[in-house]
């Protein structure tokens, strides 16, 4: 089945939403609560898997329980704007671990990055050490999260 041609119907956005609020529901729960049987709700997210609407099943960590407290957006704009400088930058923003979201994006800035620290103390670490070593930088704006007001994975 061509994914450009599979349009999702009722049950399959009710299967994902199930998923998104809970990956490790089984297939006969799932089931039982979009009122169908087991057998075509598996063949429904075996579909949704092949076609890749559901990409992946993850895990939700709390990022405090971690070392990793400290949410900080950092806005960047390359210094050149040809396609040699960004992808290289690119390249090497995609190796930093401390980097969990990256968009390029429209605006003043370039990219946009969502990076995880323990402290104030291992951001500037990072940022000396790693990030600003990175070749073709030209500007950066570093917004340091204060609260989380909404987080969420669910798209559906």
């Amino acid at each position: 089945m061509n994914p450009e041609n599979y349009s999702l119907d009722e049950k399959d956005l009710a299967i994902l939403r199930l998923l998104q609020k809970d990956a490790k529901l089984s297939v006969r729960d799932i089931a039982t609560r979009i009122n169908l049987s087991a057998t075509p709700t598996h063949e429904r997210i075996k579909r949704m898997e092949r076609l890749g609407v559901i990409q992946s099943y993850t895990t939700i960590i709390d990022r405090k329980k971690v070392n990793k407290g400290m949410t900080v957006i950092c806005m960047i704009a390359l210094n050149a704007h040809n396609k040699k400088v960004a992808t290289k930058f690119i390249k090497e923003v995609c190796k930093l671990k401390e980097v969990v979201e990256f968009y390029n994006i429209s605006g003043d800035f370039d990219f946009m990055l969502k990076i995880l620290a323990p402290n104030m103390d291992e951001f500037h670490s990072f940022f000396v050490n790693k990030l600003s070593e990175i070749d073709g930088i030209g500007q950066t704006k570093s917004i340091f999260v204060m609260s989380s007001i909404k987080e969420t994975t669910e798209v559906v």
